[in-house]
């Protein structure tokens, strides 16, 4: 079977290991068997195994199955993108200006 290819820049894969490790050292801080969090999940063994090991063939989804098998963990997605600052400069710069004065009352 042919391996899919992605486009990931490696600062995102590296982003990516950074974040599996990160679950799974909340589960093992946990005491949560890699088995239980899997049923939680409503996934297999292995894809848990994927999604700790940073994988970026694994769906978005599951990372957030995963995350809301570990206690509601999955709330910290809603952080994603909030405090947007480069997107907000440029809807900044492209605001209308007006190009006038008001016009007076007399």
């Amino acid at each position: 079977m042919k391996k899919a290819a992605y486009n990931i820049l490696p600062a995102t894969e590296e982003i990516l290991k950074t974040m599996g490790e990160q679950i799974k050292l909340a589960r093992l801080r946990r005491d949560l068997p890699a088995e239980l969090i899997a049923e939680r999940a409503g996934i297999s063994r292995a894809s848990l195994w994927k999604v700790e090991s940073g994988n970026p063939a694994v769906a978005m989804g599951i990372y957030a199955a995963v995350l809301h098998a570990l206690n509601n963990m999955d709330r910290d997605l809603l952080l994603v993108a909030k405090d947007d600052e480069m997107g907000r400069r440029l809807q900044d710069l492209k605001l209308i200006t007006r190009k006038r004065a008001t016009r007076r009352r007399t």
